[in-house]
């Protein structure tokens, strides 16, 4: 008689523990950045350490919590999450709360947020909850074009307050649909485009402004990245951080030690990468990479093995937004694309970045918790 195969659930601790320890990693590297600036606006040179402490922790008491549910809950309530955070994303036009010439915040009972990082997730389960419902269907054009509109809409929306997390949403959209759809030929196009808007930036960004798409802001950030000797004020931060990025060496000039955080106006957002080079060299920025692709190969290894259709789909789109980030992030950081303002994933300050990060990690971990091994 055969024996009979025991079932055990798997639980990704590696990706759980690589999380908290990049996290922690974040806190150390925020502070050494923001210490200066902390003390001469806020008089507190631990001012924002306290609360990205605060949010990373509550971020991951959340993750471990999320974990623990059934990932399936989000099939039951993604639409209506979805519906919450479009309205949110339709307030911010109209009540937002502006800061360095865009409105992206909202702020609800003292608590200031920005609507269009939930966006993100909602995206994610959105189009996971329709691209399971629609299996072998996604091949067909009707069902690819009005399931990309579900992504493709929030991000017109977002795209003039907010062109980089617009910019994220269409991202996660395509590489959803791809994955899901046999289809090469409307991805290889848009691949294509895509080419040739990057290498083509600045006449068409001007086409984009005669439509009232892009804001002057948004245009000159563009204009400054062409042409940075004539835009010495838009690209000063930039420059400041290649000069960080330069003056690192090989194992960098030791942690605290950085100088162009006392010029680099807001170190502490989407220019960190910068001063962990100059701080830790070729040597921690590599290592930072290395370990931001352990997380990306974890996820990738749940969505191969995940138990449906629906978890694969929900960890293929967290993956591509983790992904995303980094990327944008790094080539921001290295002037290979305009400044975005996207943040890096579980570093850079940001407390509704980093807490829907950690929840966005719950997520993946309740699809790996469900994972069954045959002994």
């Amino acid at each position: 008689m055969a024996k009979k195969k025991k079932i055990k659930h798997f639980f990704d601790y590696s990706l759980l523990f690589t999380v908290i320890f990049i996290a922690g990693f974040g806190l150390i590297v925020m502070y050494s950045a923001s210490g200066y600036s902390a003390q001469t606006t806020m008089q507190d040179a631990m001012y924002f350490l306290k609360r990205q402490a605060l949010f990373a922790a509550l971020g991951i008491v959340v993750m471990l919590v999320v974990s623990r549910f059934d990932y399936h809950l989000c099939a039951r309530f993604g639409f209506i999450f979805y519906a919450i955070s479009f309205l949110m994303q339709v307030a911010v036009a109209v009540i937002g709360l502006a800061s360095h010439g865009s409105a992206r915040w909202l702020k609800i009972g003292g608590v200031t947020f920005q609507p269009s990082e939930l966006m993100k997730v909602a995206v994610i389960i959105q189009l996971s909850i329709i691209i399971t419902h629609n299996g072998y269907k996604m091949n067909e054009w009707k069902k690819m074009l009005t399931t990309a509109a579900w992504g493709i809409f929030p991000a017109v929306l977002i795209a003039k307050t907010n062109l980089s997390t617009a910019m994220i949403i269409v991202g996660i959209t395509f590489f959803m649909l791809w994955i899901s759809c046999k289809r090469v030929a409307p991805f290889a196009v848009a691949a294509g485009i895509t080419m040739l808007v990057y290498v083509f930036a600045y006449p068409f960004a001007k086409m984009l402004q005669r439509l009232n798409i892009l804001q002057e802001y948004q245009l000159i950030r563009i204009f400054a990245w062409k042409d940075p000797s004539s835009y010495a004020d838009e690209t000063f931060q930039t420059l400041q951080g290649l000069y960080a990025i330069g003056s690192g060496g090989i194992f960098g000039k030791g942690l605290g030690e950085s100088v162009q955080k006392f010029l680099m106006p807001e170190a502490q957002n989407d220019m960190i990468f910068t001063i962990i080079c100059e701080e830790l060299g070729l040597f921690g920025a590599v290592s930072i990479i290395l370990i931001y692709a352990f997380i990306i190969y974890r996820l990738y290894d749940n969505t191969r093995n995940a138990r449906d259709l629906f978890g694969s789909m929900l960890t293929i789109g967290i993956m591509c937004h983790i992904a995303l980030q980094i990327i944008f992030n790094i080539a921001v950081a290295t002037n290979t694309i305009p400044n975005t303002g996207v943040t890096l994933p579980f570093v850079s300050y940001g407390g509704t970045s980093l807490f829907i990060l950690m929840a966005e990690m719950g997520i993946a971990l309740s699809v790996s918790r469900q994972i069954r091994l045959e002994t």
